[in-house]
This record gives C-alpha cells, sequence and structure tokens, in this order.
C-alpha cells in the first residue's frame, strides 16, 4: 500500500500525485503536502521526517485565516511586534522542531518559543522587515494553523492529562494488586516449598499480569524515553523505564532458566509512580485554578450602545475605545472606562482584594471584569479588550510563570549531569555486587533500586512550582508581580525608597483649616465659584466644600498660572491663590491673617488666600492627607531590618512634616525625576538592593534604576510599564505584603531544594549498599515529589 511522502496518509489507486524532487520519485495525497514536502527539502529541514515520533497519519488542516482576528494578541514597543497564539495540527515533538526551525530561517523573525503541552508559541519579530500575515502565512504554509492563543488549552492539556494518569494507575493498580496475590504464593514457596507445575503456571500469570502494567500504565515513560534518545538526551523516564524494564526482562529471561522471578518490582514501580505524576498534576492543575478564574472574570460580551440608543450584544474583542456600554445590575463589567450615565456600587475586591464595594457615578473609572451590584450604569470605554487592567493582570501573573528565579538554575544544572551519573552508578552497583555475590539477582536489584530512587522529579519541581502559587497568591491580594527572579530579588531588599505624593500621602489635597474674616458662608460661595472651573487639584478641593446650590454667577475666570485665578462673579472682584497674588493686587494682609498662614506652613501645609473684593476674605489651609496606614507600614518594614527614604519633588518644609508624621527619617526633597533616579543609583552602587514604590509619571526613570521598581494603586501606564511589580489597592499595606510573600516565597523554595538534595543523598548510598528493595526506593521517589508539591501548596494559605 502506497503512503503519502510527507503526511503517510494511503493514496488511493489513480489519485496519487507524483512528482520528482532531488533526482526521487516521490508520492502525495494533495497539493498541499507535496506543497510543504518541497518547502521542507529547499530550507534544508528534511531532518524533520527521521525525527518525528508518534505522527498521526493524514493531511494538514487546509484554511484560510484573517489576520485582523489575531491584532489583539500582538504587542508592539519599538520595533519588535510580539505575538501570542495557540498553534493546532502539531502530532508530536518534532513539530515544535519543525515550527522553531523554520520559522527561524526567516532573519525578520527575532525569537519562537512553543510549549509542547499547551501548543502555545510566542513569535517575536522586526516589524520594519515582516508584517503579522506574513508570519501567519509562513506558519499556514507548513501545515500548520495558528489560533488566537486561549489560556483554558493549557488547563484543558492538564485535565487530559490528569484523566490519563488517573485511567493508567487505575488499571496498572488492578493488575498489580492481583499480581501480589501470586507474588506472595511465589515467595512463600521459595520458603516452605512449592510444586514444580504449580511455580511455573504462577511465574507464567504473574508475566501474564505485570505485561501490560509495563507497556500500558509505563507507556509515557517509554514514550518520553524513545523520544529524549531520539534528541540525543538522557531524561528521568529512562530511569524510571530502565529500573521497571530491567526487573521485567530479567523475570522473563528466569522463567525459563528456572529461578526465582521480579515481576512485582517491575509493576509496582511503574504503579507507584504513575501515582506520583497523577497527584503532582493534580496539584499543577490546582494551582493553574486561581489563573483560569482570572480568565473567567472577563465577559465575553457587551451591551453595545449603538447611535440609535438601541442595545446589541457585541463581542467584547469587536468594541473599540470611545464606544458605548450598558452593564445590568448584577452584570460583570466587560471593559475599562468611564461612567457616563447612572449610578452603583460595584465589587472590585478580584482587583484589590478589598471586599468593601465601591460607589461609582458620574466620571467614575470602571473596570474590566469587576462586578455591578445594584445600579444600571452606560460606560464609555476607555481601553479596548488586549489594553485592560485585567488583560494587564493575566500578562504578569503568566509572565511571572515564565520567568524563572536565578535560585531555579541551581536545580537546572544538577539535574543536567545528575541522570548520566545516576546511569554510571547504577552500572557501578551492578558490577560491585556481581563481583561480591555472583548473584544476578542481587546485583540487578539493588543497581535497580539505584535508578529507582535517584528520579529528579523534586528537584525540577522545587522552584518552578513555588513561583507559580507565590504569583497566584500574591495577584489574589492584589500583587501583580512580573517573574519568578523579581520575587527573589524582593526578597533580597535592603532600602526602600518612598514617593511621596500618591504614594505615602492620598494623592488628593483636601481642606484641613478655613480662617474666616467675612461670613464663612458667603467666603465658601464665592470660593467655589471661582475654583470649580479651574481644573487644579487644589482648586478642586475648595470646590469640594460647597454642598448646597447658590445663586451667585461666574461673569469671567482668568487663570494665573503658579499664583491662582481671577475671577468675576455677579459683578465683584475675587482672587484666590497664594500670597504672591494677594500682595500683587495691593490687598492688606493683617497680623492675625499673617499669623495664621506662618502657622499653616510650619505645619507643611499649603495656604491659599481669598480675597472679595478688595479686602482678604479667608485663607484656606491644604494639605494631600497622610494614607491611614502609611505609619504601620513604615513600622512594619523597620521591623524586618529595611531601611525606608523618601524621595519627593515638594518642598523640604511640606515633605519633612510629611515624613515625621510617617516616621520616615530620611527624606530628599525638591527633586526631580532625573535626580531620584541618582540617589537610588548611589546606594545601589554600594551594594545594597534597593526597591522605589510610586504612582506617577515623574517616578518613571526611579522604578526603573532601583533593583525591583513597584507602581502603588492604579498607577499611570507609564509608571506600569517601568515597574516589576504592580500593587492595585490604593493602600500601602501591599508593599509589606508583597515583601513578606516573596521571603516566604524563598523560605519554600530553598526548603524545597533542602529536601531534594538532602533526600537524593541519603537514599542513594542506602541502595546502592543494598538497603532498598525496588519497590520500597519508588515508592520513596512518590513521596519525596509529594514533600515538595504539599509544601509549595502552602503558599495558598499564606
Amino acid at each position: 500500500m502506497k503512503r503519502c511522502s510527507h503526511c503517510l496518509g494511503e493514496l488511493k489507486q489513480g489519485q496519487e500525485i507524483k512528482d520528482t524532487i532531488n533526482g526521487k520519485t516521490v508520492f502525495f495525497c494533495c497539493q498541499s503536502c507535496m506543497q510543504v514536502y518541497r518547502i521542507l527539502h529547499e530550507t534544508g529541514l528534511q531532518e524533520f521526517y527521521q525525527r518525528r515520533t508518534g505522527w498521526k497519519a493524514g493531511p494538514p488542516e487546509i484554511t484560510e485565516i484573517d489576520p485582523s482576528v489575531f491584532k489583539d494578541f500582538v504587542k508592539v514597543r519599538d520595533n519588535e511586534a510580539e505575538l501570542s497564539i495557540t498553534i493546532s495540527g502539531i502530532r508530536c515533538a518534532s513539530c515544535i522542531w519543525l515550527i522553531e526551525h523554520f520559522l527561524k530561517k526567516d532573519p525578520a523573525i527575532t525569537d519562537v518559543k512553543i510549549n509542547y503541552a499547551t501548543h502555545r508559541a510566542v513569535i517575536k519579530w522586526d516589524t520594519s522587515n515582516a508584517t503579522l500575515e506574513t508570519i501567519l502565512k509562513r506558519i499556514l504554509s507548513i501545515g500548520y494553523i495558528p489560533r488566537p492563543a486561549v489560556y483554558s488549552e493549557y488547563q484543558a492539556s492538564l485535565e487530559a492529562e490528569k484523566r490519563d494518569l488517573l485511567v493508567r494507575f487505575g488499571t496498572s493498580a488492578f493488575f498489580s494488586m492481583q499480581l501480589m496475590l501470586y507474588s506472595v504464593a511465589l515467595y512463600a514457596g521459595y520458603f516452605q516449598g512449592i510444586e514444580h507445575i504449580y511455580r511455573k503456571a504462577f511465574q507464567f500469570i504473574a508475566w501474564a499480569l505485570a505485561t501490560p502494567v509495563l507497556f500500558y500504565g509505563g507507556y509515557p515513560f517509554i514514550k518520553n524515553s524513545i523520544r529524549g534518545l531520539r534528541q540525543r538526551s538522557i531524561n528521568m523516564d529512562i530511569l524510571i523505564l530502565l529500573g521497571s524494564l530491567s526487573a521485567y526482562l530479567y523475570s522473563v529471561f528466569m522463567i525459563f532458566a528456572d529461578r526465582e522471578v521480579f515481576f512485582d518490582t517491575s509493576a509496582m514501580i511503574i504503579t507507584l509512580i504513575l501515582l506520583g505524576r497523577f497527584l503532582e498534576v493534580s496539584a499543577r492543575r490546582k494551582a493553574g485554578e486561581a489563573m483560569e478564574k482570572l480568565f473567567q472574570l472577563q465577559p465575553k460580551d457587551a451591551r453595545l450602545v449603538e447611535p440609535d440608543g438601541h442595545t446589541k450584544m457585541k463581542p467584547v474583542s469587536s468594541i473599540k475605545a470611545g464606544q458605548k456600554i450598558e452593564v445590568h445590575p448584577g452584570e460583570k463589567i466587560p471593559l475599562d472606562g468611564k461612567v457616563l450615565y447612572g449610578d452603583s456600587e460595584v465589587d472590585e475586591s478580584m482587583l484589590t482584594g478589598e471586599s468593601k464595594p465601591v460607589y461609582k457615578s458620574t466620571g467614575s473609572e470602571v473596570f474590566s471584569g469587576t462586578l455591578n451590584l445594584n445600579g444600571k450604569l452606560t460606560i464609555e470605554v476607555t481601553r479596548p479588550l488586549k489594553d485592560t487592567v485585567l488583560s494587564q493582570i493575566i500578562e504578569a501573573v503568566q509572565a511571572a510563570q515564565a520567568r524563572s528565579a536565578p535560585i531555579q538554575k541551581v536545580a537546572d544544572r544538577v539535574v543536567g549531569w545528575f541522570v548520566p551519573a545516576i546511569l554510571s552508578v547504577s552500572v557501578l552497583t551492578f558490577l560491585y555486587w556481581f563481583l561480591k555475590t555472583n548473584a544476578v539477582n542481587t546485583a540487578l536489584m539493588n543497581s535497580v533500586s539505584v535508578l529507582v530512587i535517584a528520579c529528579p522529579c523534586a528537584l525540577g519541581l522545587a522552584t518552578p512550582l513555588a513561583v507559580l502559587i507565590g504569583s497566584l497568591r500574591a495577584s489574589s491580594k492584589g500583587i501583580l508581580i512580573k517573574g519568578g527572579d523579581i520575587l527573589e530579588l524582593t526578597s533580597k531588599t535592603s532600602v526602600v525608597f518612598l514617593d511621596k505624593t500618591g504614594t505615602i500621602t492620598e494623592g488628593r489635597p483636601s481642606v484641613t483649616d478655613i480662617k474666616a474674616f467675612v461670613d464663612e458662608k458667603t467666603l465658601l460661595q464665592y470660593a467655589c465659584v471661582a475654583e470649580q472651573a479651574s481644573g487644579h487639584t487644589i482648586g478642586n478641593a475648595i470646590a469640594s466644600l460647597c454642598k448646597e446650590k447658590t445663586d451667585l454667577t461666574l461673569d469671567t475666570l482668568e487663570v494665573l498660572p503658579g499664583k491662582g485665578v481671577k475671577a468675576i462673579i455677579n459683578q465683584t472682584s475675587v482672587l484666590i491663590g497664594n500670597i504672591s497674588l494677594i500682595k500683587d493686587h495691593g490687598i492688606t494682609i493683617n497680623h492675625e491673617a499673617m499669623q495664621f498662614y506662618k502657622k499653616l506652613l510650619d505645619d507643611g501645609k499649603t495656604a491659599v488666600f481669598a480675597a472679595i473684593g478688595n479686602c482678604l476674605a479667608g485663607i484656606f489651609g491644604i494639605i494631600d492627607n497622610l494614607k491611614s496606614d502609611a505609619k504601620e507600614v513604615v513600622e512594619n518594614l523597620r521591623n524586618i531590618k529595611l531601611k525606608t527614604i523618601m524621595l519627593t519633588g515638594d518642598n523640604h518644609k511640606v515633605a519633612s512634616y510629611i515624613a515625621e508624621r510617617a516616621g520616615i527619617e530620611e527624606v530628599h526633597a525638591e527633586l526631580d525625576p532625573l535626580k531620584k533616579a541618582e540617589i537610588i543609583s548611589k546606594v545601589k552602587s554600594s551594594g545594597k538592593v534597593t526597591m522605589m514604590a510610586g504612582d506617577g509619571i515623574n517616578d518613571a526613570p526611579s522604578l526603573t534604576e532601583a533593583d525591583i521598581g513597584v507602581a502603588v494603586g492604579r498607577a499611570t501606564d507609564i509608571a506600569l510599564e517601568s515597574s516589576d511589580v504592580v500593587i492595585m489597592k490604593k493602600e500601602l499595606m501591599g508593599l509589606y505584603e508583597l515583601i513578606r510573600l516573596s521571603r516566604a516565597c524563598m523560605k519554600i523554595i530553598k526548603e524545597n531544594l533542602f529536601w531534594a538534595f538532602s533526600y537524593n543523598l541519603v537514599a542513594i548510598p542506602l541502595a546502592v549498599s543494598g538497603t532498598l528493595h525496588p519497590i520500597v526506593s519508588a515508592l520513596s521517589m512518590a513521596i519525596s515529589s509529594l514533600v515538595v508539591v504539599s509544601n509549595s501548596l502552602r503558599l495558598l494559605r499564606y
């Protein structure tokens, strides 16, 4: 029967396509297979046909794709674009090899990473030399289909792996239990005697029961071992397979040599390790549930308000910034935006970790994935789907899982030489015991124990599982950590720099003192009317004092930068501003007013004068209040041996006043953004690990300069880009929680590594000495992995 030279599908008589390539006659089932075959030979990638294993025969899927569907999955920075997609049509590990090598043949493509478990690909390219469409067409040209990346596929793959392992473990456990009955009979016969015919019968039954365990239950180990050998690499599944297969083949040979058999050893090794793998995948699935919940928070559809006022359900991916959507009570808000009409309470606990609902009205900012509780809201969309805060959270958590902690390199290096070293120890163990006892079964059992006991699963899990759980736990507290390396570095922090405005303080000036020289109600009415149109943050603080309507009318308003405002209200001249504005207009400042002014300055407050007509009407004391938890956070940081330093652009008096109230001993004031970065750089040069917490555009240089940059309280987009950690809460306590969590995570990782190393240091010599039977070794290896998994899961309760 003829088969297609590319896909190995059956060729129908008379319908095959014949071609000659490189002087060789080849046959294909379709034009697509012939085209792919030609491309692979023209680009020198024909090695693919020798590498592929487990290939499912059949032609590639043919489809048309719309590049516009993928635009939301592309991020562009400078001249480099990054595309996240899922690739369908992958049939074996060699497909990953082929796609990566074929794409890298294009000089415009700078990086390709494909995850075999999830089929998720991240492709980077130079936008000046390639477009999204050319990248997608290049993937299609070799028979694979790019699709928008969906995280749920990863969870689905884990669920499928879990089901497969459960079936294999259940089958293996059933046959192993039956096998143990006959093994016990054979062991009893060895000590007490047994008729030859029964002994042979039991041995053949044991052989029959062990075979499905090895070849069905152990199929994943066989497949992975073969794949590793084809790739010229020795993986830990080879240790498991060698241990089980050697005991199995030895027992088969011993049946015909009329000696003792050890089929129970072969079967129990596979069964116990399958149990360990099943529990490990279950733990990974549980750890990933938090990420899955993040994706489930994103509504798929939104109620779009059309120009005629009617609403229509539309996919959120199709809605653009500037369009209007309507959200009813009990519905999740589909996209980030600002409230145009309506008021309601919104549950934002998924963003901030705070359970208290937040009141929203006209002008309030709302976020995708949050829950609208009790009122209908009409919202103007400010960010499309790919730019929402929820999308940034998901991206940050994914990045944290992708970026490993530096401490993981220790384990990676050990695993790299560990497997060849253990194979050597196993061979030497066999030779030693064979030469010492001249007993093949004793030598074989001890060498098999070495192979099984040493499987470095615990080493491989020690760091990534803790980083995964730690980053997910942080996200549930409203803290987004962009990488495992950031977690490790944060745990080593020795100096914390704090920006003042919006970080230590609320970021919203408020009126704390009022000194009226006329009727206070009159003062407030004139001041509020003048400041309502000023647009200045200090003006807004004064304007917010007016709760009642007034008959006063604003005739004209002139904003005087750096000084204040000049207004005509009901044909009366009004001045609101600093002392310079008042003096410039010849307004008399009496002794009482001057004393009050000096007191405000001594308290670190801003003094705003108001004049109505040609007379001084009053003085307002304004300050940006300290956050309620700022003092507690600074004290907590001091208790864990961290030094705090305030950096601010405000004047020394205001800075000193705030620092004193917060308990911060070192203050640097009147700094521009570059000066802040210079101070951090100087401290870094002394060998200290620095952290900078800020929230504004002017904090970007400082956030970048510090070893760890922390953006606090839904910071500006630039601060978010420049930072390594984002704290979604406006409170400062998240900073302390971040450092405590990072230290807890690193403690867990070190405990995991200590256990993994100690276990092998103790267990391997015991196996070499003949103290451990292979079954005990398999059980110990499974328990070792479970200890690491269980220890990492403690972070979920942090």
